[in-house]
């Protein structure tokens, strides 16, 4: 069997290794906590991510490959661009500590985030696609410090220098984390019979990560070299993602998928920072959704579930190293971590097709933070990674051609803010104030 495919998959090819060039630059893209965006493509930015049963676009590898025998053939190009606010501060120290209580903004506020599917028929039982998609997060930089000299807790750092002020954590400098993660999912879907689908996705893992500003835990490290500062580290990671879809009615659509862990290499530079010498592997996830359609709207509801707990660098607590450093290190399996437990959102969207031309969609996601509330064993990492409880969108797609949409949407992040006992200055109360906001526009080509 010969695949003529054209100019158009040419095309596609070419956006992707173009894509990635860019969201290697861009550096993290999701300012809402945490590493996974809410959903991938134009139908999920204008729906908080509703898509397991709906949402027939080329993204069908970044949520539900079962969903590729109903997207046709078509292209998709978009591009996020996002506008997060955090600003961390600290009160109550005491004592030769006082002088740490004081509030940084991050500098990083502004991102761009590209991203692509496409799709095509090979016969009426089967379709192939691929999508490139991006996560993100830990992009926060924080450049406040003492202010006053000789007052970082590591002088005989080699990376920090005696007479430097200590920055939020105690060490000198700028103090943050940057993290990219940049996905490629070749789909083959199959059409078992009229009413269901099965597909599947190899997830292809592309990841850097940085962190600098953490002389102050070198002390504490398994590998006091390898803990902060040491620039970009890159791996490579590989997992897979299988998913159901099915028109059980006229009126009812359902859809089901999971994807494994996607294990990476280690970060070498920093496994003496990264719980579990380094490693920071995507977790786990499933979600499960339907959808009530008549010709004029679209009600769709799902259930969203991510294994962030089986993670040692995120599902570790913060006072792991602080309160045993000897047999549970920086850089440790059992060394510290984010102190993450798995979490679970919510989502419903609602579609209206306004006229032939105009698609309205509107959606909401709520999920509890992962990070656990108000603890000493919580707080002070999640400084770096606000999580936002509640995430609202809203946009449309135009066709402004019988082969070609335009599509925007808006999102905004909300109750976010996040405050509890300092691990770091035992009596001190630390707080991360961020807001996000989104903005996501889109062009696709059907055929």
């Amino acid at each position: 069997m010969v695949i003529r495919c054209g100019r158009r998959l040419s095309r596609a090819l070419a956006f992707c290794v173009s894509a990635v060039a860019a969201l290697v630059a861009a550096g993290s893209a999701h300012a809402g906590g945490g590493y996974f965006i809410l959903g991938y493509g134009p139908y999920a930015h204008q729906t908080s991510g509703t898509v397991t049963a709906t949402g027939m676009d080329t993204f069908v590898g970044s949520s539900n490959p079962g969903k590729l025998n109903a997207v046709g053939d078509r292209l998709d190009l978009g591009m996020l661009m996002f506008h997060p606010y955090r600003k961390v501060s600290r009160t109550g120290a005491q004592g030769d500590a006082e002088i740490f209580n004081f509030s940084s903004t991050s500098e990083n506020e502004f991102y761009l985030l590209p991203d692509g599917g496409y799709a095509r028929r090979i016969n009426d039982r089967w379709a192939w696609g691929v999508t490139l998609y991006g996560n993100g997060g830990l992009n926060t930089e924080y450049n406040g410090d003492t202010g006053i000299p000789n007052t970082n807790s590591n002088p005989g750092s080699t990376r920090c220098r005696n007479q430097n002020p200590g920055n939020f954590f105690g060490g000198c400098g700028e103090i943050g984390f940057d993290l990219a993660q940049v996905i490629v999912a070749p789909t083959l879907s199959y059409r078992l019979t009229d009413r269901h689908s099965f597909g599947i996705s190899p997830q292809f893992g592309f990841q850097q990560f940085k962190a600098y500003g953490f002389q102050g835990f070198e002390p504490l490290s398994k590998h006091p070299g390898n803990v902060t500062n040491n620039g970009y580290e890159r791996s490579f990671g590989a997992g897979v993602r299988v998913g159901w879809f099915g028109q059980l009615t006229p009126w009812l659509d359902a859809g089901a998928s999971y994807a494994t862990k996607i294990y990476f290499e280690p970060f070498d530079e920093y496994r003496g920072l990264l719980a579990d010498g380094g490693r920071f592997d995507i977790p786990a996830n499933f979600a499960v959704g339907i959808a009530l359609k008549d010709d004029n709207v679209t009600l769709a509801l799902e259930v969203h579930r991510i294994f962030f707990g089986n993670i040692p660098s995120l599902a570790n607590g913060v006072t792991d190293t602080l309160t045993d450093p000897v047999n549970s290190g920086f850089g440790d399996r059992n060394g510290s971590g984010f102190n993450w437990r798995n979490q679970t959102n919510y989502r419903a969207s609602l579609t209206w097709h306004a006229t032939p031309r105009l698609d309205l969609r509107t959606g909401f996601t709520y999920g509890r933070r992962p990070n656990a509330d108000g603890q000493v064993d919580t707080a002070s990492f999640n400084m770096f990674t606000p999580n936002p409880q509640l995430n609202l969108n809203a946009g449309f797609s135009w066709r402004w051609r019988p082969d070609t949409e335009l599509h925007l949407a808006y999102g905004r992040y909300t109750r976010a803010e996040y405050e509890g006992p300092s691990a770091v200055f035992p009596g001190a109360t630390e707080k991360v104030q961020p807001h996000v906001d989104t903005l996501y526009m889109a062009w696709s080509l059907l055929w």
